[in-house]
């Protein structure tokens, strides 16, 4: 039997919203408080990586037609402080409610831009080649490293959450409910 010819049933991560988001994925992915603390002691590195990380995402964004039409009315020195911004976050070593409300909402002031899922996403690896960087700076570097990934993908994971939680709303507002439009995007209505 295939995964798609499973009915899909109701699921209880499909009732999951806002900051409870962040409780399941910490303990999805074992996010420590010693991981947390282990990248905040490198919050000032980060710090002092930012302009370097800044100039290689926006240099890449401007140099592809597509992702620079979406730059061409916002001032690039606001860009560079905002991303800049997000990134020293990652090392700031508190990840509670606040920080899961920040990431929702980077992700969908790129929704309300109309900013295709697939540009943020491509741009990870420019992210993760400047957070290992700082991340090796740390006495533990091995562990440091690990948990960057964790937190770069905690991050995505929150991001992407908000592409979800806006398909989800119009289509539930289109077909009359959240759980039928869930059974529509898996093909099982």
């Amino acid at each position: 039997m295939s995964f798609a010819t499973i009915a899909p049933i109701d699921r209880a991560s499909w009732k999951i919203k806002d900051a409870a988001v962040l409780s399941e994925l910490r303990e999805l992915m074992a996010l420590t408080s010693a991981e947390g603390a282990l990248l905040g002691q490198l919050r000032e590195v980060a710090l002092a990586v930012t302009p370097q990380l800044a100039t290689a995402f926006y240099d890449r964004l401007m140099r592809h037609a597509n992702t620079a039409d979406y730059l061409a009315s916002t001032s690039l020195d606001q860009r560079h402080q905002t991303i800049g911004q997000w990134f020293v976050e990652i090392f700031g070593g508190d990840y509670d409610s606040e920080y899961v409300a920040k990431r929702l909402l980077i992700g969908q002031v790129h929704v309300r831009i109309g900013l295709p899922v697939r540009y943020p996403l491509a741009m990870l690896d420019v992210v993760m080649q400047y957070g290992e960087l700082v991340a090796r700076q740390s006495p533990q570097p091995d562990a440091a490293v690990a948990a960057f990934r964790k937190l770069l993908a905690l991050d995505v994971a929150i991001f992407n959450q908000a592409y979800e939680d806006n398909q989800i709303t119009h289509i539930a507002d289109l077909v009359g409910g959240e759980r039928l439009a869930r059974l529509l995007l898996t093909g099982a209505a």
